[in-house]
């Protein structure tokens, strides 16, 4: 008798409170909820409004230089350069630095596919900088040296008892180093990067025939690396440590600075994906948050630089950062995980249709547009299927 009314009590408290809860929300639907909601959908819809216009922007610059054929790497004399080098042996000295940090599963694949670039061996400095925490790790990547200094490639490898600064930290001790003094040019590759042999006959050559060029870019495969001239790196500030991209740092400085850059969209460098879903997660944060705090930081830095353009300044504060960096991510988010979500909660809200459905398929079409200048035809058509079919 006592468990039947236990088990009663229990079951009017549940449903005294579910009674009690939807009594509140009934009150707070109308005068709170419904007015926060409203304000967050035109929110929404100013936010995908500029995005799909710097959207529209981006793939009519991107249909004009497919159209017209106008690519900036095209009219370099890179082939006249490599000739004219051979033939003098006046090959400048090259870095290439490996960051890594606990990478057992692509350290081999990295150092080998760097150490077969093709280069003059005593012009080549290869220079693994190795933060591993695991002591086994770190014994079997400097074996892994240790194997190609015994094939005669010019290989350091450098630990820290630190890891203060992080990649950055590992970047700038590196270039500290004092066989490096002689080195013009910089190349950086992730540890889960694998450059072509030729990687460096298809780049040094653009900034030995342009002293203004501070970055030569090559194009995302899974990833993307570059060849910095170190004169430019160190006019920037070198490499620092106060955001997660520290790349993408050095490069918006070195802009700032007036060295120019050159991307080759026809030379793609490898890597691995991240191995594990951790690995994926840290990346994507890393990849959504470190802009936003850059911006914060450079914000007035930008605005008070004398040496470019006010168009160049609205560019890189309103284009690259505030759009793509900030107003992307936050769209993402706020609008598909929160604001449609309330909306079926609160049917006092109307959502507008084309903001739910034809402006975003209207902004994931503009991107993949992006890809028309390498993409396979086949697998570009695949893509779209897939878009149109995830709109049915």
């Amino acid at each position: 008798m006592r468990d039947i009314v236990l088990r009663n009590w229990e079951v009017n408290e549940t449903y005294d409170a579910t009674r009690s809860f939807g009594y509140a929300w009934e009150l707070l639907r109308v005068p709170i909820a419904v007015p926060l909601l409203c304000i967050a959908v035109y929110i929404c819809i100013g936010m995908s409004i500029m995005l799909f216009f710097e959207r529209i922007y981006m793939a009519i610059v991107i249909v004009c230089v497919k159209l017209l054929g106008k690519k900036r790497y095209t009219k370099y004399q890179v082939d006249a350069i490599k000739e004219d080098l051979q033939r003098n042996k006046n090959y400048p000295m090259v870095l290439v630095q490996i960051p890594m940090y606990n990478e057992k599963e692509v350290y081999k694949l990295s150092i080998g596919a760097v150490c077969g670039i093709s280069w003059p061996s005593n012009r080549l400095i290869v220079q693994v900088l190795d933060d591993s925490t695991n002591e086994a790790l770190r014994a079997m990547v400097e074996l892994e040296c240790r194997k190609w200094i015994g094939m005669g490639v010019n290989i350091k490898y450098e630990t820290r008892n630190n890891r203060n600064g992080y990649k950055a930290g590992a970047l700038r001790e590196g270039l500290k180093k004092h066989y490096v003094e002689d080195c013009e040019f910089v190349v950086i590759f992730d540890a889960d990067f694998q450059p072509e042999e030729d990687f460096l006959w298809r780049t040094i050559p653009c900034l030995l025939e342009n002293p203004e060029l501070g970055l030569v870019q090559a194009r995302w495969k899974f990833g993307t690396a570059g060849v910095w001239r170190i004169k430019a790196l160190n006019d920037a500030g070198g490499w620092k440590d106060r955001t997660t991209v520290e790349d993408m740092d050095l490069a918006v400085r070195a802009s700032l600075k007036g060295w120019k850059f050159l991307f080759v969209g026809d030379l793609a460098v490898k890597n691995e994906l991240p191995s594990t879903f951790k690995a994926y997660r840290y990346q994507q944060h890393r990849w959504s948050c470190g802009p936003a705090n850059l911006f914060r930081k450079m914000l007035w830095e930008i605005i008070i630089c004398e040496r470019v353009s006010i168009w160049k300044k609205w560019h890189v504060i309103y284009a690259f950062f505030f759009v793509r960096k900030i107003i992307a991510h936050w769209v993402t988010f706020f609008f598909y995980c929160i604001v449609i979500p309330a909306t079926i909660l609160v049917p006092e809200v109307h959502l507008p249709k084309p903001l739910a459905i034809y402006l975003p398929a209207a902004i994931t079409i503009l991107n993949a547009a992006s890809i028309l200048r390498h993409a396979n035809p086949d697998k570009l058509h695949a893509k779209f299927c897939y878009i149109f079919k995830k709109l049915e």
